[in-house]
């Protein structure tokens, strides 16, 4: 467990881990997964903690986390994907952006335990009426964080009642107790969703007429358009943009690293990990391409995809090899793309969709550079 007096709220937690070792997995382990943090860790007693239920409710909540496990218990498996995953690439591809220098590794796909968000706001007397607007915010107001008072998230309150969407009030993950770093003792998981809405240290839920008013849902974690390239213009578009809910399809090429000297007395090995658009998957399908995208090769995808249902959430991890004529035509200018195609018929397109806060980027998974051991690297293979 990181120690957490040793971050605050001008040096939070902000790491992930090597991609290789990501990818090893199909459940992510909880010392593997990424961390993403605005500020220092609170540290609470499980046996004084309560969670507040107030805004437009019937009735009013204080839960203790016993009361929270008297409550049906539920397990899903969805990928946790920050909105930034993959800011490195569009940083460098591109042009400049604003945010944390995310390489490929701020995901994590693993199982999380609790009550569903629904019955507890069956318990507050929480109803959705026909042309009901509402929302349900997320916050933890026992933490400082760097550009609010506090960290607060919001969805809108039809998902929250949805029992399908498995929205939920997590306190295990991986069948453990979940951990300091990534919430304890609750956090919301919303399968689906953007990890910027998995608001951890969970204290407050409130229902409200509107989307929450934190800065971390109105002046970040949004699209914005592509002329929109420094902070004075992004403050005047900020309210015009729509806040990020879902990502979309996405794939990386977790191995061969770009650059490397490969072995030429083994098979070239390619492989990764693909994310459903999110609703619509499982995935499916994942393709690898060694021309540019001329022709496309079908992956193997390594990891269950069905029941449909019990996955829709899940990554994939795949694997290609690269045939012999494949590794024939390798140097040091060949791109290795990936592309993914989940259930609901998205595909990755390749296209590079560049904006200021380098969020959502899922241009094809890409490895390059590479060499064969004794090959020499102005030459094909």
């Amino acid at each position: 467990m990181p120690d957490q007096e040793l971050y605050s709220v001008a040096k939070p937690l902000n790491r992930e881990p090597p991609i290789r070792e990501l990818v090893s997995s199909f459940i992510t382990p909880d010392k593997v997964a990424y961390d993403r943090n605005h500020g220092p860790f609170p540290v609470l007693d499980p046996s004084t903690f309560r969670l507040t239920v107030t805004g437009l409710v019937a009735q009013p909540l204080s839960l203790s986390l016993s009361s929270l496990r008297a409550l049906p218990q539920h397990t899903v498996i969805a990928a946790l994907q920050c909105a930034g995953n993959r800011r490195h690439t569009m940083r460098t591809v591109v042009k400049e952006v604003d945010g944390i220098d995310w390489n490929d590794g701020a995901v994590c796909n693993c199982t999380w335990s609790g009550p569903l968000l629904a019955d507890v706001l069956a318990l507050a007397g929480v109803e959705l009426k026909q042309g009901d607007e509402k929302h349900v915010v997320f916050n933890c107001e026992c933490a400082d964080v760097q550009d609010d008072k506090y960290y607060g998230s919001s969805i809108p309150l039809g998902r929250c009642l949805d029992k399908k969407s498995m929205a939920m009030l997590c306190l295990e993950m991986n069948n453990a107790p979940l951990p300091l770093s990534h919430g304890y003792p609750l956090r919301v998981v919303l399968p689906g969703i953007a990890g910027a809405r998995w608001t951890k240290w969970l204290d407050r839920i409130h229902v409200q007429p509107h989307e929450s008013g934190n800065f971390y849902m109105q002046k970040d974690y949004k699209i914005l358009p592509p002329h929109i390239d420094t902070k004075a213009l992004a403050e005047a578009h900020w309210p015009l943009v729509p806040a990020i809910q879902g990502l979309p399809i996405n794939s990386i090429i977790a191995y061969p690293a770009a650059n490397s000297v490969l072995p030429s007395t083994s098979p070239i090995k390619v492989g990764g990990y693909a994310l459903p658009q999110a609703d619509d998957g499982p995935v499916v399908a994942v393709d690898v391409s060694t021309d540019q995208g001329r022709s496309w090769h079908p992956a193997t995808i390594t990891t269950p995809t069905e029941p449909a249902e019990k996955y829709k959430w899940a990554w994939a991890i795949w694997k290609y090899t690269l045939t012999n004529e494949q590794a024939r035509a390798l140097s040091r200018d060949t791109k290795i793309w990936s592309r993914a195609r989940d259930r609901g018929g998205n595909v990755q397109d390749g296209e590079i969709r560049w904006n200021f806060r380098g969020v959502a980027y899922n241009a094809y998974g890409e490895t390059g550079g590479l060499t064969v051991e004794g090959a020499r690297t102005d030459a094909r293979l």
